[in-house]
């Protein structure tokens, strides 16, 4: 970088940090003060201009961050190191795990045993084997992320109007909300995924197109029979049907699980976001964008947020997401009735204890915190680039 710009750079980020450091004393007296995600754009009485931000609610915004969103999760699958080359055969095992596969249950609990474990599957399978079920996952990306980052801008306009009304349990409450969204939409190909990851004996191995007919069409057992005593008052317990809520097992913790990963996920983005745009940091975290003359956070410390925000979030929402993966494979294991959510709970815990809830995390954090540090990043350059 050329003296002169880096000097321009270094007097615009000063100037922030000044006005930053100025406009929290003037929110106090009635000033207005505009967060906008990463990009902090501040509006004071004593500026000479001001600066009108586009409607949250108008098209242009929701379509620009639709495909900003959309964008950042394909960008996360493009990596030379991503879900191509080694996310999706760890996280296969990983399934496996949670799943309790009879087959792999033995290698849970160390490294080695996912070494083991992925070496078991490639002489069976070959290199396919380490990637079965990865196509449901293809088809899923660009609606999920785009609805996820979609959603919650939307939902954050709503719940927090003002930086008056900036609380952490708002950011929590936007976030969870966008996870729910998007999960919702996509969940049945998240269950096919899982299912077809889940098989491991070859003579029983389904396409996506099988695997989709035997899940419409799995019914549960026929409730056993019995003889009411006497006198007491007869139940009729409806018993649920085949069809498509079999796309929907596991939904419920799911749902749950929502509140405290995508909500824990943004909160922690928009909170790193904000120390690192701190006065004591924004010389060192934070540059001028040659695109719109604004300053914004350097790639690293986009990353390192981003990063952070998937651990923290990983490590909330890990135990929910073991219980969900044991109902998602429920018709293909056992009797093949569908598995409530606190069955399943019990179900864990007597076999392996506290620590049943917490079989792959390792796994788990070497495919999220990449995954969370680059979609976020991918995210906030794309908003800067479709100028929103």
């Amino acid at each position: 970088m050329p003296e002169a710009h880096r000097g321009d750079a270094a007097t615009k980020i000063q100037r922030l940090d000044t006005v930053e450091m100025g406009s929290r004393a003037s929110l106090q007296n009635g000033s207005t003060t505009t967060t906008d995600l990463g990009t902090r754009e501040v509006t004071s009485k004593g500026l000479g201009s001001q600066e009108v931000k586009k409607s949250k609610q108008s098209l242009d915004y929701v379509l620009k961050t639709g495909l900003a969103g959309g964008l950042a999760g394909c960008a996360v699958r493009r990596l030379p190191t991503g879900a191509k080359t080694a996310v999706a055969p760890l996280d296969r095992v990983k399934i496996l795990f949670q799943a309790s596969n009879p087959q792999f249950a033995k290698y849970t609990g160390s490294w080695f045993g996912v070494v083991t474990a992925m070496r078991d599957i490639h002489r069976q399978d070959g290199v396919r084997g380490l990637f079965r079920g990865h196509s449901a996952t293809l088809l899923k990306i660009f609606p999920y992320a785009s609805i996820k980052f979609l959603s919650y801008e939307q939902f954050r306009s709503l719940i927090i109007p003002s930086p008056a009304h900036e609380t952490p349990l708002r950011r929590l409450l936007s976030g969870a909300l966008a996870g729910v969204s998007s999960v919702f939409i996509t969940y049945p190909l998240e269950v096919i995924r899982v299912r077809l990851a889940f098989e491991t004996k070859r003579d029983s191995r389904s396409s996506l197109s099988s695997i989709c007919k035997q899940i419409y069409h799995e019914h549960p057992p026929k409730p056993s029979t019995t003889i009411p005593l006497p006198g007491a008052a007869s139940a009729v317990v409806p018993t649920p049907s085949s069809g498509l809520v079999n796309f929907y097992r596991g939904f419920s913790p799911t749902m749950v699980g929502m509140l405290p990963y995508a909500g824990v996920s943004f909160l922690t983005h928009d909170t790193a976001g904000d120390w690192l745009r701190s006065p004591a940091l924004a010389r060192f975290t934070m540059t001028v964008s040659p695109r719109t003359e604004k300053p914004v956070l350097r790639y690293w410390a986009e990353l390192l947020s981003g990063g952070f925000a998937g651990l923290v979030s990983q490590t909330a929402a890990y135990p929910l997401e073991v219980i969900r993966r044991r109902m998602q494979v429920g018709g293909a294991v056992g009797d093949g009735h569908r598995l409530g959510m606190a069955e399943t709970t019990r179900g864990i815990w007597r076999e392996r204890g506290w620590k049943g809830f917490f079989v792959g995390l390792g796994i788990g954090y070497l495919k999220v915190v990449p995954m969370a540090a680059v979609s976020f990043l991918v995210y906030e350059k794309c908003k800067v680039l479709f100028g929103v």
